[in-house]
């Protein structure tokens, strides 16, 4: 019995399979027969790839099979408004016009309005006031930007004095004895006992008396020799640091000085201290440094993505931690290596300093504004980022959108620059593109 409804089953499913075969032959050639001319095959009007001999429905699309005649004539014009074209192969690449995709060279197949593409959606007018979309555009726009840099004062290099004894000897007193002190120009700051000194003025006074004897000599040419012997003399104490007051002093006592007294040659304060009583000196000894603090540095860290926007002179604004006033400064050098650690550079900016406000190793805050030209750009909320790619909802026609891969570069003054996958004077969405995006990965599916 079993058997029986068995073979009963085949024989209805065989008989179905012919019928509908057969319809379709039929079909074929009732269609033929009206229109007076024969047709070849079927094709998909959104993928011409796709081919079948008998008509039906597209099974990729769900578009009705358009008939292809043996004459060639062209199958009746399609009615419906293309938005735009895409790559099959490529979902990412969508163009306004007609062609082939640069990078695989597939041909773009037409996208029409309402179409059910994963990247095209079609929103109702109160559906749109609902979700709060809002619209942008894409535009040319000044890439002007404002950075805020760490930096801190340093002494003006150009304005240091290094103050060194020309010869050995111990220290006897000291006038200048504490860190921090200014000192003017000729002031003492330390007096010095030296044997070679010491020697070097008893030297001057053997020659100053032997010019004296040979002044009257009636031998012109040895009274010419110990003039030069005398002169010197004197210039050798000049050599050792000794001023012209002291060499004075020693032409009038006649006598040595015991210990002679190093005179600040310049104004500054007094950075480093290496001068105590009873300390023995040697010329390679740094007694003093002293800093002209009228004028100072700021070395700053820029980030190495801002500095190629940096040029000598550039002007910036300096503030102080604890508010204001404000000082205006200008980058006078780079530094051309980056901190492997920090990926930082340093920018050295020069500032007069005539209150003394800015005092060495104080931080401050660096303010300039970078200016890189003319950028294509878009508000910054529009671009939507998925980790893997960014993409910006297009407003094409009719309430459809359009989810468009782009490449973007650097953020200014809240919007980010487009350097592929936009035109200016596109019209995007700026508000709800969010909520696109979560219908468009509805319609996508798990991919």
């Amino acid at each position: 019995m079993k058997f029986v409804r068995f073979l009963f089953a085949l024989i209805a499913i065989a008989l179905i399979f012919v019928f509908g075969f057969g319809y379709g032959r039929w079909y074929s050639t009732r269609v033929a027969a009206v229109s007076g001319r024969k047709i070849l095959y079927y094709v998909d009007a959104m993928h011409p790839w796709y081919r079948s001999d008998k008509p039906g429905i597209a099974p990729d699309c769900g578009m009705k099979l358009t008939p292809v005649y043996a004459d060639g004539a062209p199958a009746p014009a399609d009615t419906r408004k293309i938005i735009g074209y895409r790559d099959s192969q490529d979902p990412t690449y969508h163009s306004d016009k007609p062609g082939l995709n640069p990078a695989t060279g597939n041909d773009l197949e037409p996208v029409f309005a309402g179409a059910a593409t994963p990247d095209f959606l079609q929103v109702t007018p109160d559906k749109q006031q609902l979700i709060g979309i809002r619209y942008g555009q894409v535009e040319w726009t000044s890439s002007s930007q404002e950075i805020h840099l760490n930096g801190r004062v340093v002494p003006d290099e150009t304005l240091l004095t290094r103050i060194q004894a020309r010869t050995d000897g111990w220290i006897t007193s000291v006038a200048a004895d504490f860190t921090g002190k200014l000192v003017t120009p000729g002031q003492p700051l330390l007096s010095l006992y030296s044997p070679e000194v010491r020697a070097a003025q008893q030297e001057y006074l053997l020659a100053l008396k032997a010019r004296g004897i040979m002044q009257h000599s009636s031998m012109r040419e040895a009274s010419e020799n110990n003039e030069s012997l005398a002169e010197a003399a004197r210039r050798r104490l000049l050599l050792l640091n000794i001023t012209p007051a002291q060499i004075a002093e020693v032409e009038t006592s006649q006598k040595p000085l015991e210990a002679i007294t190093l005179f600040s040659p310049a104004r500054g304060y007094i950075m480093t201290r290496n001068a105590f009583p009873g300390q023995r000196v040697t010329p390679e000894t740094e007694l003093y440094t002293l800093a002209d603090l009228s004028g100072v540095w700021v070395m700053a860290d820029v980030f190495e993505s801002d500095a190629p926007r940096l040029r000598i002179g550039q002007p910036a604004k300096i503030s102080l931690q604890a508010g204001p006033p404000a000082y205006f400064a200008r980058v006078t050098y780079i530094q051309p290596q980056v901190d492997p650690v920090t990926r930082t550079m340093k920018v050295r900016l020069e500032l007069a300093n005539p209150k003394m406000l800015l005092k060495p190793d104080m931080f401050v805050d660096v303010a300039m504004n970078l200016d890189g030209g003319k950028i294509l750009s878009v508000p910054s909320e529009a671009v939507l980022d998925s980790g893997n790619s960014k993409s910006v909802f297009l407003s094409t026609a009719n309430g459809t959108f359009e989810s468009r891969v782009v490449l973007t570069g650097r953020k200014a003054g809240g919007r980010t620059e487009i350097l592929q996958g936009l035109q200016p004077g596109d019209r995007i969405v700026t508000s709800g593109a969010f909520l696109l995006n979560s219908e468009t990965q509805m319609k996508r599916g798990p991919q």
